[in-house]
This record gives C-alpha cells, sequence and structure tokens, in this order.
C-alpha cells in the first residue's frame, strides 16, 4: 500500500454514495448484474452513514471480487477461497471495524467452501455477499458448485451430472445465525437486507442471485422481472403469511403436509393452515426449509429467511489461576541434565565413559 490519500478520515463533510465509490474504471461487462450490488452496497453504506475507513472489504477471486478496487474504503484482495480467513483473522484484531466479505459461487462454495463452513460455525460479526451467478465468469464459462443440472457450458459440453449446492442450506447448517437472498435487479430489497445484515449480531450471510450476461445469461431470467417475481415468488416480510402471488383469486398459501411444504388456493386454505413468517425462530429447520424452494414446483423464496440473535454463553469464563514457578527454558538448557516435569532442574553429572566402552 503506497498511499492512504484515496482513504478520508471520519472528520468529513456529510457523504453520500457516491464518495464511497474510488475513480478507478469498473472492469465488468456490460449489463452485469455487479453494478446493481455495487450501487446498492454504496446507498447502504450512505444511508448507515458509516465512515469509510471503518469499512473493510475482503474478497477472494473472480468477477464479483474485483469489487474492492471500486470502492473508496480498505480492501484486500485474497487468494482464491481464502476471503473468510482473512477477513476472519482482521476480525480477531479489528473487532469495531465494519467487515465485508464479497465472494462468489466458484470462489466461496468451491475451494473456499471448508473456510466458509467454518466462519458460518464460528459466526464472527461481519457481513457476507455471496454472488451467485452458476457460473465460472471470470475463466470463461465452466460450470460451477451451484450450476443447475444438465447445464451445458465449456467444461461440461454434454450437461451437468453433479447436483448444485444450495448456499443457503449450507450456510444455515453450519450455524449462520443470518440468511437471506435477493435478486440483482431488486435495489431496494437490496439495501433493506444489507442494512439488516450489517446490524446483525453475528454473520450476517446474503446469496445474492445474479445472471452472468456472457456465459449464463438464462440462469434467473424469470426472477429478474418485479412482475414475475411479485406473483411467483415467495416474498418474505416479517409477520406476515407465507403467499405467492398478489391477486386474490390467483394467489397461493404455502402450507405443511406430512412436513413437506406445499402450495394450496389461497381461498381454499383454512386460517389455521396459513403459516407466518418469523425469521426469528431459534431452530434452523425451518428456514432451511425456505432455503430449499426452488422453481418451477416451488416458489422461490426472497428476503431474510432467518435472523436470530446468537445464543451466548451463560457460565462466566473461569478465573485463570497462577502459573506455578518455572525455570526459564534458557537455564533448563543450560543445564547438564535434567528430569521431566521435575519443578526445578536437577543437575546430575554425566558419567564419564568406562574403560570397558
Amino acid at each position: 500500500m503506497t498511499s492512504l490519500n484515496s482513504v478520508p478520515s471520519s472528520v468529513t463533510s456529510k457523504s453520500s454514495k457516491h464518495s464511497y465509490r474510488s475513480a478507478r474504471d469498473i472492469r465488468w461487462c456490460s449489463g452485469c448484474g455487479d453494478f446493481h450490488v455495487l450501487n446498492a452496497l454504496t446507498s447502504t453504506w450512505d444511508k448507515l452513514q458509516l465512515p469509510r475507513e471503518q469499512i473493510a472489504l475482503i474478497s477472494g477471486i473472480g468477477c464479483s471480487s474485483r469489487l474492492p478496487y471500486y470502492c473508496s474504503t480498505y480492501g484486500f484482495h485474497t487468494i482464491h477461497g481464502r476471503a473468510p480467513t482473512v477477513a476472519y483473522g482482521l476480525h480477531r484484531v479489528r473487532p469495531d471495524l465494519s467487515i465485508w466479505i464479497i465472494t462468489g459461487d466458484g470462489d466461496g462454495l468451491s475451494i473456499g467452501g471448508n473456510h466458509l463452513i467454518h466462519l458460518c460455525r464460528r459466526n464472527p460479526n461481519m457481513t457476507l455477499l455471496l454472488f451467485n451467478n452458476e457460473i465460472y465468469g471470470l475463466t470463461k464459462g465452466q460450470s460451477s458448485p451451484t450450476s443447475a443440472p444438465h447445464l451445458r457450458t465449456r467444461s461440461t459440453p454434454r450437461g451437468t451430472s453433479d447436483q448444485p449446492i444450495n448456499a443457503l442450506q449450507l450456510a444455515i447448517s453450519s450455524g449462520a445465525t443470518f440468511a437471506a437472498r435477493v435478486i440483482d435487479t431488486d435495489l431496494v430489497m437490496m439495501r433493506e437486507v444489507f442494512t439488516a445484515a450489517h446490524h446483525h449480531q453475528g454473520l450476517g450471510f446474503v446469496e445474492i442471485l445474479t445472471s452472468c450476461v456472457v456465459f449464463n445469461e438464462h440462469a434467473f431470467k424469470d426472477v429478474e422481472k418485479r412482475s414475475w417475481r411479485q406473483q411467483n415468488c415467495l416474498i418474505l416480510r416479517p409477520n406476515q403469511p407465507l403467499i405467492v402471488g398478489t391477486d386474490p383469486t390467483q394467489a397461493q398459501a404455502l402450507t405443511m403436509s406430512d412436513f413437506t411444504p406445499q402450495l394450496t388456493k389461497l381461498a381454499q386454505t383454512p386460517q389455521a393452515a396459513k403459516i407466518t413468517h418469523d425469521p426469528g425462530r431459534i431452530d434452523s429447520h425451518y428456514a432451511y426449509m425456505l432455503a430449499g424452494l426452488r422453481p418451477p414446483h416451488q416458489a422461490l423464496a426472497l428476503g431474510i429467511l432467518r435472523d436470530v440473535t446468537p445464543i451466548q454463553a451463560q457460565q462466566p469464563r473461569s478465573v485463570p489461576q497462577k502459573p506455578p514457578n518455572r525455570t526459564p527454558l534458557q537455564e533448563l538448557f543450560n543445564q547438564q541434565s535434567f528430569q521431566i516435569g521435575a519443578s526445578s532442574p536437577q543437575s546430575t553429572p554425566r558419567s564419564s565413559p568406562s574403560a570397558s566402552q
């Protein structure tokens, strides 16, 4: 780092979302959803009035991981898959910072999958944004851990044979206490979710569905349309029933039958059978179920699936005992010999070799 002149101090005039942007040229493809995410993220910081020197962006490798270059904050473009480990180390020494991890479906769920799992398990106070376009974009179109079955790519010309990883289900089952999903074209929801993730005391895990306009343009073609989302997606609102659609004659309610979620006509659904959304449920089964809903047979859930206050340890930490007197290590090495486990070295003269030896 040659200069910190581009990072202002907190003693400045009122900021705007443009003040969080750097002067670097953005090198994303025209039409890429990452532009929307950058806009929503800087707008969120502006609304929160976060000092720029208190923001740290930690990214891995990929198209989305270039985001720190385009922000006038502190940033670290790390190696492939290791953004969670670097961010966790930074959090341990600077817990006062607002740390944002930027990763993708390939970076975070393939080579970085193990690191992401343990970050969710440790549940540190930071925010993770996972850009999911279901493809490797930077390396020119190979299938990723979230690619849809039978998707033909440059690495799978006959179609992918692997089952995709569900990022939110992985995070929830690993211990994340905040889990949300948004689409890159819904700036209002992104700002709401980013703000909630920032305020969460623990790891704020946000999956962002974003299409790669070059290699996987139709991954979320229908979900990107606002009118389609309103009629076919499960828009999650706290204390509101889980209903798909705004037309009362066509709307459907999410109900449970033999522990299996299903959609029924709203007009034919008894009031007792309707499910009211509660992201604060302590158990993770409810949020895990919502994360698994996917088209075409089920409605995609968008919004905050889980927002639970981490349970703190109730028992006070034991008072550390004063360590017993120990002989300095250097003094031990200076002795001719010493007994293992003894409180102090006992010097014993070494016997000289006998004539028979």
